[in-house]
């Protein structure tokens, strides 16, 4: 059985937010950190991961994704704070 993960990032201010979603959060936070994808986390160096949620479906995943991508961001910040308050790197103890 597979997991999905669907994730947010932001930056060393926490100003930028990025979602996203992943088979394997651990190489995706590896990848982001180390900027070997081009492209928006790169170009922002957001990397530091705030917030996660992992499912089984596939189809739940990216429907996940789509809804937070579409909330405004007063309500995504609300949501990351639900779980995480400080704001802190959750991808630090993997390391």
């Amino acid at each position: 059985m597979n997991n999905y993960y669907v994730y947010i990032l932001t930056n060393w201010n926490n100003h930028v937010l990025y979602i996203g979603i992943t088979n394997d959060l651990y190489r995706r936070l590896y990848e982001h950190k180390n900027h070997l994808v081009d492209g928006f986390t790169k170009r922002y160096n957001v990397n530091k991961l705030v917030y996660f949620e992992m499912t089984s479906d596939v189809k739940a995943a990216i429907e996940r994704e789509k809804q937070l991508k579409g909330w405004l961001r007063a309500k995504k910040i609300a949501l990351i704070e639900s779980q995480n308050p400080k704001w802190e790197d959750l991808s630090l103890e993997w390391e």
